[in-house]
Order: structure tokens, then C-alpha cells, then sequence
């Protein structure tokens, strides 16, 4: 009997072993994390009458997220996001009313060696690859790209929204500096729908230079599209240079709708970041053709910020816009706002 009790603290030192790496492979963690973006000051697009307004998510669109992770061993993981929009200036969820309450991502997945795969709802390639390569990031409310190119005032729509419901996506290992994301959605028979969506993008990053390329059709999940509406092809090249002294950004997309009258926009972008103290200025210009046969309808944007960190999670910013649209007045911006990560 006392050389059982003396071999008890032995064996049950081996099973802990034994158990412990069995234990660390099915670990797993789940987190919730955001960003709070709300601006003041005197808004106005072109044609339209200047309003003061306090704004959520001018330089960033206000989000809330959980995401998690299990370990399933052999460098596989399993993972979920969940990321809702909102509006802090009324404490309304999504970014419109109607807007579905995780419209930023939806999706779960495995991550491996071979890349990741995620199912649900999805961010777009074009999308990720037009907030990157512009001074402004993915600023709705500032950065003439994002503005023109997924929220155009020319006249000429954009389909297809930054997220992809009923998705597949998936994320390649990063080569040398490349790497390379693939993104497809089906229409569930959907009324309007012509055929499924898909989408894709390259990024290389290697020392100061950055580049891409995207691509995506669109052929459901439009609303307001015009008569005969087959599909809308985008694709777009764009580039960075890291000088130190100031960061060059460059871009090109172009975007074509074949329905009953086809129509093509035309959209050029370039901008520069230059450090300055603990914070950064910040310039983006825009140039959007939209071409109705005969028809051309220009808008141009130019965004000047200074964005100043606080500390690492949060940022005050000031900025001036202009904006002008072919036989319109033009529009001024100037606001001032905060930003908090947590």
C-alpha cells in the first residue's frame, strides 16, 4: 500500500505530460476589438449646401469585432470573425438603415500552411488593394479613391459593396513578398442575378516598393441596376514607394457595366504621406471619368490631413477637402476628429 501511495505523485506527474501537449492543441482564445472614428466640422460634397455635423467614421468607418482561434495541431488552426459597422454620432449599428449587423466580415475558416480558407461573409479583394495603395487608407469620408471609386457621385454606379455575402475565400502563404487572394460568391438564385461573383487581387511588398493588381465581376447582389444589366468588370493596378522622408502612393481602376447601354468610369489617383514629429501629413488627389456614350461626367477630389498619434491605439486628425463634378458647384470639407482603437 505505501508503495502505491509513494508511485501516486509519479503517475500522476505522467499523465500531466501526457496530457499537456494534448491540451495545447486545443487551446484556443477568443477576442473583441473595434475602432471608434467621430469628426466634426462643416461637410459638403460637390452640388451639395455645406452642413456642420458631427460624423462617425470619416477617416475610418467605426466597427466592433470578435474574433477567435483553436490550434488543431501540425500548424493547423480553425478561426471566426465577426465584425459589425457603426454610426457613434446616433449609436445606430451598420452604416445605413437596413445595413445587416456583421456586414464588415462574417466568416469562418482554416488557416494552414497552404493559405486560408474562409466561408460566409467576406471583404473583397478589389477593396483591401484600393485602401492600401492610397495616402488615406480606406477613409469614406476623405479618401478620394475609396469616395470615387465605391461611392461614386458621377452618376455612374458601383456594384458589388466592399463585402461578399454567401462567400468563399481564400488566402495564399506570402512568397518572397507575394502573395494572393482569391474571392467567389454564389447568387442562391437571387432575383436579378445573372451569375455568381467573382474576385482577386496580388499584393507584393518587398523593402520601400509595394504593388498590386485586382480584379472582380459582379454579378449579383446589385440593387438598382440598370435595364439589361449582364455584369460589372473592375480591375485596377496600383503602387507605393517608401522614400523615408514621404511615402509615394499611385493607382488606376477602371470600371465597366455591360447592360442595354454600356458604360465605363476611368478613375486615377496619387498621394503622398510625409512624416511629421509624431504624426503624419497626408495628400490624395482623384480623378474620375464616367463615359455615357458620347457623355463625360468628371469628378475631382483633393484631400489634404494631418493625422497626429496620441498613442499607439489612438489619433486626432484635421482635414480639407475639395470637390468638384462636371456642372456642379464645388464642395468643401473642413472637419477635425478622433480615432480610438481598443
Amino acid at each position: 500500500m505505501n508503495r502505491i501511495k509513494s508511485l501516486a505523485p509519479a503517475l500522476l506527474s505522467a499523465a500531466l505530460c501526457v496530457a499537456a501537449p494534448l491540451t495545447a492543441q486545443a487551446q484556443s482564445n477568443v477576442s473583441l476589438y473595434g475602432m471608434i472614428d467621430l469628426a466634426a466640422g462643416q461637410f459638403q460634397n460637390a452640388g451639395d449646401s455645406k452642413t456642420s455635423k458631427v460624423e462617425s467614421g470619416g477617416m475610418s468607418t467605426s466597427y466592433f469585432g470578435f474574433q477567435g482561434t483553436e490550434d488543431l495541431g501540425d500548424g493547423l488552426k480553425a478561426m471566426f470573425k465577426l465584425e459589425g459597422f457603426l454610426r457613434n454620432d446616433t449609436g445606430a449599428s451598420g452604416r445605413f438603415n437596413g445595413d445587416t449587423m456583421f456586414a464588415r466580415n462574417s466568416y469562418v475558416g482554416l488557416q494552414g500552411k497552404l493559405g486560408g480558407v474562409m466561408v460566409g461573409r467576406n471583404t473583397t479583394p478589389l477593396f483591401v488593394s484600393t485602401l492600401i495603395f492610397n495616402a488615406l487608407g480606406d477613409s469614406f469620408g476623405y479618401s478620394p479613391n475609396i469616395r470615387q471609386l465605391f461611392i461614386p457621385t458621377t452618376g455612374l454606379a458601383f456594384f458589388g459593396d466592399t463585402g461578399w455575402n454567401n462567400s468563399v475565400a481564400y488566402s495564399s502563404p506570402n512568397f518572397g513578398g507575394l502573395s494572393f487572394n482569391l474571392l467567389g460568391n454564389v447568387s442562391e438564385g437571387a432575383a436579378g442575378a445573372t451569375g455568381n461573383n467573382i474576385g482577386g487581387n496580388v499584393l507584393y511588398f518587398a523593402g520601400p516598393l509595394a504593388a498590386t493588381g485586382a480584379f472582380q465581376q459582379v454579378k449579383n447582389g446589385a440593387f438598382g441596376t440598370p435595364a439589361g444589366f449582364k455584369s460589372q468588370d473592375t480591375w485596377q493596378l496600383g503602387a507605393s514607394y517608401d522614400l523615408s522622408v514621404a511615402k509615394l502612393y499611385g493607382q488606376y481602376s477602371n470600371v465597366k457595366t455591360s447592360a442595354t447601354a454600356d458604360t465605363e468610369t476611368r478613375l486615377y489617383g496619387v498621394g503622398v504621406a510625409v512624416p511629421v514629429g509624431l504624426g503624419k501629413v497626408l495628400a490624395q488627389w482623384g480623378d474620375a471619368r464616367a463615359y455615357f456614350g458620347s457623355k463625360e461626367v468628371v469628378n475631382k477630389t483633393l484631400s489634404l490631413a494631418y493625422d497626429h498619434n496620441l498613442s499607439k491605439n489612438t489619433d486626432i486628425y484635421a482635414v480639407v477637402m475639395n470637390d468638384k463634378l462636371t456642372a456642379k458647384t464645388a464642395g468643401n470639407t473642413l472637419a477635425a476628429g478622433i480615432r480610438l482603437k481598443f
